[in-house]
Parts: structure tokens; C-alpha cells; sequence
């Protein structure tokens, strides 16, 4: 990010934790309950939204070296992304050419070759198919004619995007528009895959997005948990399209205000958070990165699944396995974390940081969404309330209501 924008971010938040004001962004909204339960809406969601919309599933780390593999079954179509002997990203359909078994059941690993567990019929990293036992008992066909169905894939900038329907259009710059440079200047190619969990909760997944939406609960409801690191109730909102930048202080904010603005670094202060349309919450760091993917369940409009993994770069997870073992390094804790000197020293955020996140997402933020769901399921509850103070709320959901050919919501008053 262009230093002379985390300048201008910072002075903004700065400027409202002074003032004891947040965003505003003008108007209240009332948001249908109907839009978490609804089957034909969820129906028309998925094939939209999932089926023919470009899909983030990783980052580069992912697919760290040739012959790297990735499998994904979370919107709907079955995906082996995988690394070529020459380090092509390259993505297919996980169902092998004679009967349709998937081929590669691991979630991620290496492999030279992926052999169907039905009837032993091979592909290599690239598609194609190499083998056929018995292939004078079976007949001859042309090899080349039934490699695995191949989907667009595109890397980019430390993305891994493919789109689920083989004549797809991916097209990123158009895709991102102007977030794509931005995105690019976190350099997040450079980041090793340190770990993941999975959540499925009985919510809507639209309501597992409204997690990421708000400040306002920060100090409410996490006030034992994320609340002793950030502040809350303030927040720099910015839209890009259906995207949308999201950042908001922590206390080491605080610590910024004494050094000179050219030495100011964004992440060191907050919380920067990228909504990606449909169902991304990208959250970057100091050498890090959190991506948060968000799955409907295609049979069940109040469930979903957040599929949350993180990434650092080399150095800091030899810096964590270093401060494992020595104890004469800083630890991190809630109250230094955003201090450069503790972070440059040791680093053994690397399991604890995925944990917090992890467990504070399941056990606080998705539990109030269960409730939400609950509410929304029983039908006496017509609508919810954003506030003036919840713009990126606004934006998603008329964003999603306008990619559907919905009316906006409805505002207040």
C-alpha cells in the first residue's frame, strides 16, 4: 500500500479515537431476515455466486514447488489445482475421465502421479492422462482427447484463482479493477501456508460475511478476547466496486503518533481487512496474511462453512520455531504485539495468531450468528438494522441484492 495512503488512513482513525467518533455513513438500512433463509434466493446465490463467479482457493504458498497439489470441494465443483513439473499453476475437475471417481482424495501434498483408487487410471500434475492398466483388456482411446478436464486458472500477484465452469471467463484485472494494485503491493507471493481450520456453523453464509463487517461489537461482545487489542467503534471505509477495504485501529496505534509519518506503517496500527465479492475477508499483516474463504451448504440455506488459513513469510516462521526454544526472546503478548522491536525478535505468533482468530470467529462472532439464524428461521422478525456506522454491511448486502437484480434495501425513516 502507497505510504502516503497509510498516512492518510492512520490520521483518519487517529483522528475519530480523538474526536470519540466513528464512520458515518449517512444512512440506517432495514435488511430482510428473509435473505438467510430463503431456498430460492439461496438456490440462485449458489449457481451465481459459486458456480459462475471466479474463486479465490489459495494463495502461491499453497502450491509451494512443483508437483505441489491443492484439493477443494467447497462450491460445489470438485477442484485438483495443482503445479507442473515446470511450475505452472494449473486447475481441473477432481473426477477421473472413465467413470468420474476423484483421483486425488488428500487435501494438499505431492505428487508425480494421480491414480484414480477404482480402476488405477493416471494423470500427471499437468492433466494428462499417462496410464491405463490393462489397456488392451479396456480398448484403445486417444490419451490426449482424456486427460482431466481442465478449468481456467490464473495466478497472479500471489492469488490462486480458478473459475468453476471450463469455458469460465477470468479475467483478474477486470475482476479486481483498481484494489489490484494495492493487493499486489502486499507481495503476498512471498508467503509460506502455516496452518487452517474449518468452521461449519448452523448460519447463513451471508451472516458468517456480516461477522467482518462492523467495529461497533468490538468492544462488547470480545472485549476479553480482540477487544484488548483493538479499539473499536471506529473504522476507514472505501469501496472498490463489489470489494471493499476495510481498516480499523489497534492499540499500537497509539505508538505511531511519536515516530515520523515516513516511518508509519499501516499494519502496525490496524487491523486491514479486504472484503473480495462474494465470500473473501482477506486480512494482511506485517509478513503475514489471513484468508478467510465463506461457503454456502448447497442443501441448507442456514448453514455454511469458513474455510480460515494463514500465511507468513519464511523468516518468521523460523523466527517462531527459534522462540520456542529460547526463552531469553521477547514473547508476544496482547499488549506488545504491535510493537516492531517484539515483533523483529520473536515472532511465535505463527499457531497462537491462527488460534485467536480461529476460536474467537467460532466461539463469539458465529455464535452470536447462530442466534441470528434462529431468529430469522422463526419468521416473526421481518428485518435487522445496520447502522449509520456499519457501511461496509450496506455495501455487501446491496452489492449481493444488485448482483441478483434485487431492489436495494430499504433505508430507515
Amino acid at each position: 500500500m502507497d505510504q502516503v495512503l497509510q498516512v492518510s488512513i492512520l490520521k483518519e482513525l487517529m483522528q475519530q479515537l480523538d474526536d470519540g467518533k466513528n464512520v458515518d455513513a449517512g444512512v440506517q438500512y432495514k435488511n430482510p431476515t428473509t435473505s438467510y433463509v430463503c431456498p430460492k434466493m439461496a438456490t440462485k446465490e449458489f449457481n451465481l455466486f459459486f458456480q459462475n463467479h471466479a474463486q479465490l482457493i489459495g494463495l502461491s504458498g499453497d502450491l509451494p514447488e512443483p508437483r505441489s497439489f491443492l484439493t477443494t470441494d467447497d462450491f460445489g465443483t470438485p477442484i485438483l489445482a495443482t503445479r507442473d513439473k515446470d511450475g505452472n499453476f494449473c486447475a481441473f475437475l477432481n473426477a477421473c475421465r472413465h467413470r468420474g471417481v476423484r483421483v486425488e482424495s488428500r487435501v494438499r501434498g505431492k505428487a508425480n502421479l494421480f491414480s484414480c483408487p477404482f480402476h488405477s487410471w493416471s494423470y500427471s500434475p499437468a492433466g494428462e492422462l499417462v496410464a491405463i492398466p490393462n489397456e488392451d483388456h479396456f480398448g484403445s482411446i486417444d490419451k490426449t482427447c482424456h486427460g482431466l478436464v481442465a478449468l481456467p486458472a490464473v495466478e497472479c500477484d500471489g492469488f490462486l484463482w480458478v473459475h468453476p465452469q471450463p469455458d469460465g471467463e477470468l479475467n483478474i484485472a477486470e475482476l479486481l479493477g483498481p484494489l489490484a494494485g494495492e493487493l499486489a503491493s502486499f507481495r503476498l507471493e512471498n508467503l509460506v501456508h502455516a496452518g487452517g481450520t474449518t468452521i461449519t456453523k448452523n448460519l447463513n453464509w451471508k451472516l458468517a460475511n456480516d461477522t467482518f463487517g462492523e467495529t461497533y461489537h468490538f468492544q462488547k461482545l470480545h472485549k476479553n478476547t480482540l477487544g484488548q487489542v483493538f479499539y473499536g467503534n471506529n473504522l476507514h471505509f472505501k469501496e472498490f466496486g463489489r470489494h471493499h477495504r476495510f481498516v480499523t485501529a489497534s492499540k499500537g496505534i497509539d505508538k505511531l503518533r511519536d515516530r515520523p509519518e515516513e516511518d508509519w506503517d499501516i499494519t502496525l496500527g490496524t487491523f486491514v481487512l479486504y472484503y473480495l465479492f462474494p465470500n473473501i475477508q482477506l486480512v494482511v499483516n506485517h509478513g503475514s496474511c489471513t484468508l478467510v474463504k465463506i461457503y454456502p451448504d448447497k442443501e441448507n440455506p442456514g448453514r455454511s462453512t469458513t474455510q480460515i488459513e494463514t500465511y507468513f513469510t519464511q523468516e518468521i516462521i523460523d523466527a517462531a520455531k527459534a522462540a520456542e526454544t529460547d526463552d531469553s526472546i521477547a514473547k508476544v503478548t496482547p499488549e506488545n504485539v504491535y510493537d516492531k522491536d517484539v515483533r523483529n525478535n520473536a515472532v511465535q505468533t505463527l499457531a497462537a495468531s491462527l488460534e485467536v482468530f480461529s476460536s474467537t470467529i467460532e466461539q463469539e462472532d458465529y455464535l452470536m450468528g447462530e442466534y441470528q439464524q434462529k431468529s430469522a428461521e422463526n419468521g416473526l422478525l421481518k428485518e435487522v438494522l445496520f447502522g449509520r456506522n456499519e457501511p461496509a454491511l450496506h455495501h455487501f448486502h446491496n452489492s449481493f441484492r444488485q448482483a441478483l437484480g434485487l431492489e436495494a434495501m430499504e433505508k430507515v425513516g
